[in-house]
């Protein structure tokens, strides 16, 4: 879990970004990534990315965000883990990408390069990113297919700002804090504000399965790049044997591209069927004894 948070300052020349004021927002987030920050300002005070990391893969400084390419046209903050990074990174290398770290956010860096936004298809992992293109002054923002990663966003004063937690950009100076009473409506019917909607007036969701365009006049774009029923070819009938076997190879095959890491993991055990399917799993995966526990008990009467 990390945090992002930036500022497209596209409708104020005069008044350029300032660092702190970045860090400020990016720190409102610090529990999300307590192993690193960084923080980006363009030259012309356009553009502000800042990130907080909790380090996963590629523990070494090399990992450090923001991120750039070598010629310095595309700046990346990314939250999330792409779990076929190895892969993708493996099809690059033939086109004469040279990677640094050993990390997954360099290799989201080239993939843009090479396909530009069509690279979301090619990504299996959870993900909410930003890529600032400096030549075009475009800023483009993407969330992974079922929404795992929180992204937020609003535009106010000729400036677009986006982070992962709404308290990152209500930081920002002259953001009001307002209630949404439609998204309120929803949230005391359902305990939750479906996609756009949120609490706090003029402030959205990025829906999943969704990007974001922000041209260097303001005007912004949605679009859906993914969606549940693409691709879906219903099956009736059939060997039931074969269509559980096949569900077990579909299961373990998830779980062994979530266990690639470079810090111990862990599950979560609820004592059902489905928690307990993915330990047993793992185990399986590791290939060794049993895996270490660690219970918690939780008071609920004092």
């Amino acid at each position: 879990m990390c945090g992002i948070v930036g500022v497209y300052n596209y409708g104020n020349p005069g008044l350029p970004l300032q660092a702190g004021t970045i860090a400020g927002m990016r720190d409102t987030m610090e529990h999300r990534g307590p192993d690193d920050a960084g923080v980006f300002v363009s030259p012309d005070g356009k553009l502000g990315l800042g990130h907080r990391r909790l380090s996963i893969l590629d523990l070494s400084s090399l990992g450090h965000q923001p991120m750039a390419t070598a010629d310095g046209r595309y700046w990346i903050v990314y939250n999330g883990e792409v779990y076929n990074f190895r892969e993708l990174r493996a099809e690059l290398e033939p086109k004469g990408y040279i990677f640094r770290s050993a990390s997954d956010t360099e290799v989201l860096l080239a993939l843009f390069a090479e396909y530009g936004p069509k690279m979301l298809h090619r990504l299996r992992g959870m993900f909410a990113l930003a890529i600032w293109d400096a030549r075009e002054e475009r800023l483009w923002l993407a969330r992974d297919r079922i929404g795992i990663k929180p992204l937020y966003y609003t535009c106010r004063d000729g400036r677009f700002l986006f982070a992962s937690e709404i308290k990152a950009i209500l930081a920002f100076p002259g953001i009001p804090r307002s209630v949404h009473l439609p998204g309120l409506h929803h949230y005391l019917s359902f305990l939750t504000t479906p996609a756009p909607l949120t609490l706090f007036e003029g402030i959205r969701k990025v829906p999943a399965g969704h990007s974001l365009t922000v041209q260097r006049d303001g005007s912004v774009t949605l679009e859906e790049w993914w969606d549940v029923f693409d691709g879906v070819q219903p099956r009736l009938g059939g060997d039931e044997a074969a269509m559980a076997g096949h569900i077990l190879h579909l299961l373990r095959e998830s779980i062994r591209y979530r266990m690639v890491s470079d810090v111990p993991f862990g599950v979560f055990l609820s004592g059902g069927i489905d928690s307990s399917t993915n330990v047993a799993l793992m185990a399986e995966l590791m290939d060794q004894g049993p895996i270490p526990f660690l219970v918690v008990p939780i008071l609920l009467c004092p």
